[in-house]
């Protein structure tokens, strides 16, 4: 159980979370929190690697570079000056959907600190001699995958169980990044970005009203809105191998599970967090300490509006990777069954580790910028910690387990990387 003062801490910050639309049409997300001094912010913006266009695979990842070397009014250096004497962050990360931009600084400093993020994104710099730089970056991060096998299979695995694009690595390919050009990435962001989809978060010390206002004036030439990316086709699934002349085995299953807009979603967490919850999860007592079949073993739940999945993960040697893999898809499996359902233990121990990790995130206003911004977008509103903490108190063993009896898996993907090729376990 959670210790009183932790479960004080969830239920004695019922802080609200102000949800408007901005004049531009960008939808404001902000959960002012009046006992920190610090303000994380979180800004979703359309553009991520799902609207990619298929020859040039990789425009995401440029963008993400580009984006932080200067803007109109200052190049590359004064504007991470400018930021750095402020005492603010800032960083650029791409999605499916969305390229995000947060920064963390203090609450009061926002005012001075907010126009050099927003022309980031609307009045971005886009230099002639800023492409290259930024293209090798993109082309080393890829290149880097040769030296993880683990990556690479995940990666593998995704491409061929998701539907396209969300099956996409937000890396890109060689390809994509050599055929980019200047002008596609000025022309492209121009027409990618745009208030109608986008979401602002901010999560700390802040007050709503004097944000709405403040961006509301920075935002006085910026509209226009952007159909979402169309996903489709049927991914191939199944079983693949990659050759790779080293000492080990990695292999990598992944299944459907609900999306993070589904009912059934926290149920899912749980049964996942039964099955890699440490070294009290099954997988864990199973596949390494009962058998020593591995050095690495997990699963892990990745959930988002549309679509949801669950990818265990073994590391081994070349001589136990059939017997990994087979005990990894035996568990998988068992938890369906009446044999293997959750015990009370099990089940108590998955929901205080679901409790904790809310502690932490939050005692973190850059998680908290994060998570709602997440909800908003997966499930069409916000929910504070006290009601994700209810969310979790209300769930019980006997639901949990009345999911798994009618739990399928689904045809699996399986990806494998090293010097041998494995059996694949029958659907």
């Amino acid at each position: 159980m959670l210790n009183s003062d932790k479960q004080c801490f969830l239920h004695s910050n019922p802080m609200s979370i102000h949800v408007s639309k901005l004049r531009c049409g960008m939808s404001l997300l902000v959960e002012p929190n009046p006992s920190v001094q610090s303000l994380a912010l979180s800004w979703l913006v359309p553009g991520g690697f799902a609207e990619d266009p298929v020859s040039r695979l990789g425009r995401a990842a440029m963008w993400t570079e580009m984006l932080q070397r200067g803007t109109q009014s200052l190049d590359s250096r004064s504007h991470a000056d400018a930021v750095d004497r402020l005492g603010a962050s800032r960083h650029v990360d791409n999605g499916a959907y969305f390229l995000r931009v947060s920064s963390i600084l203090l609450g009061e400093r926002l005012r001075s600190t907010l126009p050099l993020l927003t022309d980031m994104v609307v009045h971005p710099r886009f230099d002639q001699d800023g492409v290259e730089p930024s293209r090798d970056l993109a082309l080393q991060a890829i290149a880097s995958l040769s030296d993880d096998p683990q990556e690479r299979a995940v990666l593998a695995a995704r491409e061929r169980h998701f539907r396209s694009p969300l099956n996409r690595s937000g890396l890109g390919t060689e390809e994509g990044l050599t055929s980019i050009t200047h002008d596609e990435l000025i022309k492209g962001w121009r027409e990618a970005r745009n208030p109608g989809r986008a979401i602002f978060c901010a999560a700390g010390a802040v007050d709503p009203a004097e944000l709405t206002h403040q961006l509301d004036e920075l935002f006085t030439d910026w509209s226009g809105t952007s159909p979402e990316p169309q996903v489709e086709g049927t991914p191939p699934r199944g079983y693949a191998h990659e050759v790779d002349a080293t000492n080990q085995m990695q292999i990598v299953v992944v299944y459907d599970a609900p999306p993070e807009s589904s009912p059934d979603a926290l149920l899912e967490k749980i049964v996942v967090s039964v099955l890699s919850g440490g070294m009290s999860g099954r997988l864990f007592s199973e596949v390494r300490e009962k058998r020593g079949l591995c050095y690495s073993v997990s699963a892990g739940y990745r959930g988002d509006r549309d679509t949801g999945g669950v990818v265990g993960y073994v590391g081994t040697k070349p001589e136990r990777a059939q017997e990994s893999l087979d005990v990894l898809v035996a568990e998988l499996r068992r938890i369906l069954t009446g044999e293997g359902a959750i015990t009370p233990e099990e089940f108590e121990r998955a929901r205080t580790g679901m409790k904790s990790h809310l502690v932490f995130s939050g005692e973190s206003s850059a998680a908290r910028a994060a998570a709602i911004g997440a909800d908003y977008f997966r499930l069409g509103r916000c929910r504070t910690l006290a009601e994700l903490s209810k969310e979790v108190d209300e769930v019980t063993l006997d639901r949990v387990n009345e999911y798994l009896s009618r739990r399928k898996l689904g045809r699996m993907t399986v990806q494998t990387v090293g010097p041998i090729a494995l059996t694949p376990p029958t659907d």
